[in-house]
């Protein structure tokens, strides 16, 4: 009996070892596999139009990983280097009034344009907050991510009507940057105090990863606050009381 007791235990250790390593290799192997799958991407859109003479795939008997991804920052780091002189945002404004010309490619442009715009710009700001929403039925709460306050005509047509509202981003689990934009009444989001990237966490895992949560903290808060309430009167210590001075307790002469 003994024996079959050590076995198990042997077992059990091995395949806690053995989720051990997944849970450290797994996070290492998918990051690197999705890193070296994006520059490939580059590389085999950026090395084509290398010169050969300048490519040292040409002189290397194997090919240097990263080198497109490197002409590709430099060159992107030079046209905004050139598109921010006079000069260039004349060039930047010609090519723009070209596209604004023909009507299926001035939709698209205008809208990428914009949204790179915002997201650059407005980066440190663009989802700041999270909030649960009851949606899609009652009784049933999402996470919503509130972005950044614009006015604009939706907000100014919702307001007689629903009173203050922001926009929010629904994502979907486990695919985060895909979701639904709603106006909803600031009043009816609840804050919450997580942070984008834990509430991005806990979608992508479907809820297994969770944010920490200080819930003794909490309890110790309010506990420090119930102790400074007054106690009620029947709990209150009896006080002695004073005695009057009447004339009947005066000392005769």
């Amino acid at each position: 009996m003994s024996d079959s007791l050590k076995s198990l235990s042997a077992m059990a250790r091995l395949r806690n070892y053995f989720l051990a390593g997944v849970i450290v290799c797994a996070p290492l192997a998918i990051t690197a596999y999705l890193t070296l799958g994006l520059i490939n991407w580059v590389d085999s859109w950026v090395k084509p139009y290398i010169p050969a003479r300048y490519n040292p795939d040409s002189y290397l008997p194997f090919a240097v990983p990263g080198f497109g991804v490197l002409v590709a920052i430099v060159l992107i780091t030079l046209i905004g280097f050139f598109a921010a002189n006079i000069i260039g945002r004349s060039i930047v404004s010609l090519g723009e009034r070209f596209l604004h010309r023909m009507p299926l490619v001035r939709t698209i442009y205008r809208g990428l344009k914009q949204i790179f715009e915002t997201v650059l710009a407005n980066r440190a700001d663009l989802f700041n907050k999270v909030a649960l929403f009851e949606y899609p039925r009652k009784g049933a709460w999402s996470i919503v991510f509130i972005a950044s306050h614009q006015d604009n005509e939706i907000h100014d047509a919702l307001e007689p009507r629903e009173g203050k509202t922001v926009a929010v981003f629904r994502p979907i689990t486990p695919n985060v940057t895909t979701g639904y934009l709603l106006y909803v009444a600031e009043k009816d989001l609840i804050p919450l105090e997580m942070s984008v990237e834990d509430a991005a966490k806990l979608l992508i895992s479907a809820g297994l990863v969770g944010p920490k949560y200080e819930a003794a903290t909490r309890n110790l808060a309010e506990g420090a606050l119930a102790s400074r309430k007054p106690l009620p009167s029947a709990a209150r210590p009896a006080q002695p009381a004073r005695r009057s001075r009447t004339a009947s307790s005066r000392p005769k002469r």
